[in-house]
């Protein structure tokens, strides 16, 4: 159970992470529970809005993946996929879409968005195409600068996600980086958005919860 003291600097550290989005041309938006991330995010998603999703592990746990697929919106489902053809369709078609869903790897205090992907149609989406960007972040990813970011990113988010999937990488078997070139890699691509051209085009909510990884 969380004590006053940690819900008060969790609040207090999202309040600066959220001007820092501002400064930066994006809407930030606090939780403090699962249940208020994904009324916030069903408040911003418009009825009727087409949506399509990365791979989050966030998305999922607060619910959200479920309330549109059984809601009033056109969804671009790629967990649903029969084939790699098929799911390759599917992910280009998201590009158009109204929302794209994810998480971020880490986050800034002040607001710099970090992620990495093996894929690439994550970090792809988040940079462009898709009208609106719509993260679900728990506050266990909030980092103190781009260096720190990165390195959650690389040591914490690579590590765990490599062990979700049947890969084999160095950090599966060591649980750190070891800034491998195996065929593997989940860290082909390192996207840093520090600012959005498109004015409230991103939209991330703070979860005062752990969430992903």
């Amino acid at each position: 159970m969380k004590d006053n003291n940690t819900i008060t600097r969790n609040e207090l550290l999202a309040q600066k992470v959220i001007k820092g989005l501002e400064s930066r041309n994006m809407c930030g938006y606090f939780a403090k529970t699962k249940e208020e991330a994904l009324a916030k995010a069903l408040e911003i998603i418009q009825k009727g809005s087409s949506i399509g999703w990365g791979g989050s592990m966030s998305v999922s746990q607060i619910g959200l993946r479920d309330a549109v697929v059984n809601g009033d919106y056109e969804v671009f489902n790629r967990d649903i996929c029969q084939s790699p053809e098929e799911k390759r369709e599917v992910e280009l078609k998201i590009f158009g879409c109204d929302y794209f869903l994810c998480s971020s790897n880490a986050i800034t205090e002040d607001g710099i968005l970090v992620n990495i992907d093996g894929n690439s149609n994550r970090v792809a989406a988040i940079a462009y195409g898709p009208k609106n960007v719509l993260m679900i972040v728990g506050m266990n990813k909030v980092a103190k600068d781009v260096d720190s970011a990165l390195s959650r990113a690389r040591n914490i988010a690579a590590p765990i996600n490599a062990q979700r999937f049947p890969l084999d990488t160095p950090c599966k078997h060591t649980g750190s980086c070891a800034n491998c070139k195996s065929r593997d890699t989940i860290c082909c691509e390192f996207l840093v958005t520090r600012y959005s051209r498109h004015a409230n085009r991103f939209h991330i909510i703070l979860v005062d919860e752990e969430l992903g990884y």
